[in-house]
């Protein structure tokens, strides 16, 4: 949950702003203070993390004319990297809401507001619509944005929701996994649980076949509920979700953000250094001990936090161009794939935390990170950042350095190879390909071969990883 909610007052009276000073003339024969006859406030699109310009309304929470208490959540908003559900700093009414679900607004501009009574519910309303009214007319000339499409077409959706047996390829959310992975708002898939209705039946009607509130409401409604006397019938999917060959489609906020970073890593120079390493010993030991809960992921995580620890320099940033830090702590981001996105969740501490403890916290970020519930803390804190495609058999790859950072890891699969020993003989092992990319500002040659050799050294005898 994000105390993120922030509003200001809208005064509807002529009375003087506090804030600004005035001359303030006797008046004998008026003792009575001045009241301010009504409270609007208005309901700002928060900033939800330090790259944010944009969100985009999930869902609302609440519906026009809902009472609201302080800390009550308000709605839901897609930053770059999450979704989160928004608080209210103040009790009041939900009067209007200026941006609907779907919709995408600036960073401080505003997306509701909020009333004190219910009798000044129609006077913000009467506000927001001279607001919209002027807003749409100077946004006239540029072309319409996806969003309103999609909130067009939203009706007809729900309409069609009692005739719609199973989902078809058109209403899956692109980035669904064809249909095997259910994509849906926080506050949808809590709706979903307390109405026990089935998502996978229900048609999203939000951004990009997105399942919102009032899609869970409708098929509510039309007794779209789990039934738990009859077996779960699993929708099989086509060959995948259909897609208009020759469509233009806007990025998401997250894939926005990406973008962003992407363009601003190419501003510092960096350079590659590839190293093999023998992963018997690893494989042995991650055999051993994975019915204990433990990942290769949290594995290949402490390794690294191990050999950082050693090679300060290497888990060091330069953000000014003018200095660089030598982090106090060795925060291990692992990139992870997700719905339409990238995000890098954050392993605190990795060189102080036990292997089993980082292993239950990796799993807990994944299925944050998936749910897209990971708060700002838990993605933009990371000091060096590893990538690993090894697990769909890539061998070797270049990652690109994420901006704030001083190195990341592309890892590659473990792979049996033929080697040489050095008595001159033949032998067998499992080998695997990592590739540093580093800012050659901080980071020299000779900074990384060290770190490697170290790194290489502690897989080679895992030891030290089960303390």
């Amino acid at each position: 949950m994000s105390n993120l909610l922030h509003t200001s007052f809208i005064s509807t009276t002529k009375t003087p702003s506090l804030y600004r000073p005035t001359t303030v003339l006797p008046q004998p024969h008026f003792k009575k203070p001045t009241k301010i006859q009504a409270k609007i406030r208005e309901i700002f699109m928060p900033a939800l993390s330090s790259t944010m310009t944009e969100g985009k309304i999930v869902s609302w929470v609440k519906s026009e004319g809902d009472k609201l208490s302080k800390g009550e959540s308000v709605v839901v908003v897609e930053s770059d990297k999450a979704d989160m559900d928004v608080e209210t700093f103040y009790d009041g009414y939900l009067a209007a809401i200026m941006v609907d679900e779907g919709g995408v607004a600036a960073v401080g501009s505003a997306i509701g507001l909020l009333a004190e009574t219910e009798d000044e519910i129609q006077m913000a309303k009467d506000k927001a619509s001279s607001n919209v009214g002027s807003s749409s007319a100077a946004a006239a000339s540029p072309p319409a944005p996806v969003e309103a499409v999609v909130s067009d077409s939203a009706p007809k959706a729900i309409e069609s929701a009692p005739k719609a047996k199973s989902v078809t390829g058109s209403s899956v959310h692109p980035a669904s996994e064809g249909g095997k992975r259910i994509v849906a708002s926080p506050y949808a898939k809590k709706l979903a649980k307390e109405l026990k209705v089935d998502l996978s039946s229900v048609v999203g009607s939000g951004p990009m076949g997105r399942i919102v509130a009032k899609d869970v409401e409708a098929a509510a409604a039309t007794g779209a509920v789990i039934d738990k006397a009859k077996p779960n019938v699993s929708v099989k999917p086509d060959a995948g979700p259909k897609v208009e060959l020759g469509s233009v489609v806007p990025f998401t906020a997250m894939q926005a953000a990406v973008s962003r970073n992407m363009v601003e890593s190419l501003a510092v120079p960096t350079f590659r250094v590839g190293y093999t390493i023998s992963t018997d010993a690893l494989d042995a030991l991650y055999k051993k001990i994975k019915s204990k809960g433990v990942t290769m992921t949290a594995m290949l995580a402490k390794a690294t936090a191990l050999a950082l620890a050693a090679h300060p320099v290497v888990n060091s940033s330069c953000r000014d161009g003018k200095s660089f830090t030598y982090n106090s702590s060795i925060n291990i981001a692992v990139a992870v794939a997700i719905d339409g996105g990238l995000i890098t969740p954050v392993l605190p501490d990795a060189d102080k935390v036990d292997i089993y403890t980082l292993s239950r916290k990796w799993k807990e970020l994944v299925d944050k990170a998936r749910a897209k519930q990971l708060q700002p803390h838990e993605y933009t804190t990371g000091t060096f950042t590893l990538s690993n495609l090894g697990m769909f058999g890539v061998d070797r790859f270049d990652a690109i350095l994420p901006p704030g950072t001083g190195a990341i890891m592309a890892v590659g699969a473990s792979q049996p190879t033929i080697v040489g020993t050095k008595d001159g003989r033949i032998g067998m092992k499992n080998q695997m390909q990592v590739n540093v990319t580093a800012d050659h500002r901080v980071i020299y040659g000779a900074d990384l071969a060290s770190f490697l050799q170290t790194l290489a050294k502690i897989i080679e005898d895992p030891k030290d990883l089960t303390f």
